[in-house]
């Protein structure tokens, strides 16, 4: 009875035909058999519906994955506070910054900028009254058409270096109208206590003042020239006397390296972190007219270390390798004990060797103690080596590029700074450490208690142009790793030689 009254439920058509137990058998299975059929269906197409469904509920989630899966790769360095019940992230203030980086795809390591290895070119022997000149032909065409008018003014001078002709050619420059911003990052109120405020003054002066007129200075006997540019700014007359007397600069001035010599830049942060104050301020500068646009270092000009007739490569004390090793042990103007007459000691200062000589080895710079790279393997392409220097390397080799004002001879001023990123830990110039007993210890103390790399971050951002120039952040800290591993190695050999850490006031 309760079969029945299920097929009656289910099949109520069966009413209209005939009672299910009274029909035949071959039509009773023909029922049963359509039954079947369409129960089949039914099922089949509910199957297929849920496996359709469940495929786009996935494509669904795949596609918000896709969208939203940066958000999982952030890495916030700092928190923020967020009010109950708001939607996302509250707005922070100005003094609550969030620093948020972006895990990007791992890409190949950034070039070091600033040791290109310097082309060979062949000796070219130029006449004693040809001038060299600092940029090819077609740069200086570039210059002259964009320049409003050209002249040449000829001067004889006489130094003690010896006589020499001394050319000069200016170049004025039409000024553009052109929004400028500052490439000089300051955001606080001050700038990091290492740099004063006259070196942020002549940062700013040297990344934006408006180029009135670019001066080549150059010497017949000798391939070196400067080129220096005259900035927009306003300067108090006692200034502008003594610049004009120089012939070079008639007010506030720069010089302008080439684009490979970024190194300038660095050094000069290295040595306000390291409470050395021997360099001139100097950043990175693009200029429309040279170099095609590239960032070019930009050194302050310090008239009173050009003297009249010298050029860049020239030095004002002339000492060497012999001298300079026995004015080490002498200990000249220790204590400011004035040496005897026959002493051979210059007028600088005893503590000065020391503070050059760490300040070199950081940078491997081999220009002014070793610049016959007597104290390293030289390549191929080094300048000692194309100028055959390399085979001299006795006491009578003269020193290099020491430098001080004419006003103050007992301080150095550490100019051409050119560095190399690019040498190996094994294959340093220890020769620039040679004599030397004493370092300054503000300077070790700085590479001891690893905040080398905290403050020169720092520092290079304050530089926009540098700092962008190098690749950003991965190719600062790549120059700052090579920096780090050769404070290192200095540390161990002053622990291996005795070497001590006084105070330097001198």
């Amino acid at each position: 009875m309760g079969k029945s009254r299920f097929h009656w439920w289910f099949f109520p058509y069966l009413r209209r035909t005939c009672s299910f137990r009274r029909c035949p058998l071959s039509n009773r299975s023909l029922i049963i058999a359509s039954a079947c059929v369409v129960y089949l269906l039914v099922s089949v197409s509910q199957i297929g519906y849920s496996q359709q469904q469940q495929r786009r509920d996935g494509k669904i989630e795949k596609d918000k994955y896709r969208h939203t899966r940066g958000l999982y790769r952030l890495d916030i360095t700092d928190s923020v506070d967020v009010e109950p019940g708001a939607a996302g992230f509250a707005v922070p203030t100005r003094s609550n910054v969030i620093y948020i980086t972006l895990k990007s795809k791992r890409r190949k390591p950034t070039h070091i900028r600033g040791t290109i290895r310097p082309k060979v070119r062949r000796k070219v022997r130029r006449k004693k009254n040809e001038a060299h000149s600092a940029f090819t032909q077609n740069k200086r065409g570039t210059m002259e058409r964009r320049s409003g008018q050209t002249q040449r003014s000829f001067a004889s001078n006489t130094s003690r270096g010896g006589t020499g002709d001394v050319y000069y050619k200016t170049f004025e420059i039409i000024p553009q109208a052109d929004f400028h911003i500052s490439s000089i990052r300051i955001y606080s109120q001050k700038a990091p206590p290492w740099l004063s405020p006259q070196d942020v003054k002549a940062m700013r002066f040297l990344a934006d003042a408006k180029v009135l007129r670019i001066k080549e200075v150059s010497r017949a006997d000798s391939s070196a020239s400067l080129l220096v540019f005259e900035g927009e700014t306003s300067v108090s007359t006692v200034d502008v006397q003594h610049a004009q007397r120089s012939r070079v600069c008639g007010g506030q001035c720069g010089v302008i390296s080439s684009p490979v010599d970024t190194t300038e830049v660095f050094a000069f942060h290295l040595d306000r972190v390291l409470g050395l104050n021997r360099t001139l301020p100097a950043v990175s500068r693009r200029f429309s007219f040279l170099h095609d646009g590239q960032p070019c270092p930009v050194v302050s000009w310090d008239a009173s270390l050009y003297p009249e007739g010298r050029a860049a490569g020239w030095s004002t004390v002339r000492l060497t390798w012999g001298e300079y090793q026995s004015s080490l042990k002498q200990r000249c103007w220790h204590k400011n004990i004035s040496p005897k007459p026959d002493s051979g000691c210059s007028t600088v200062h005893h503590y000065e060797w020391s503070k050059l000589a760490l300040f070199d080895f950081l940078l491997q710079i081999h220009n002014r103690l070793d610049q016959s790279c007597c104290g390293f393997r030289a390549r191929e392409e080094d300048v000692c080596v194309v100028f055959g220097h390399g085979d001299a390397c006795g006491d009578h080799v003269r020193l290099t590029h020491i430098v001080h004002r004419g006003h103050d001879p007992s301080r150095l001023v550490f100019t051409s700074n050119k560095g190399f990123f690019d040498r190996n830990e094994d294959n340093l110039d220890y020769r620039l450490l040679e004599g030397i007993k004493e370092l300054p210890e503000p300077a070790v103390s700085v590479l001891k208690n690893k905040r080398l790399r905290e403050k020169l971050l720092q520092s290079l951002f304050l530089d926009q142009t540098y700092w962008e120039s190098q690749g950003g952040r991965p190719g600062i800290d790549k120059l700052i790793g090579v920096i780090e591993r050769r404070a290192a190695v200095l540390l161990t050999y002053v622990d291996a030689h005795g070497i001590k850490a006084i105070a330097m006031n001198a």
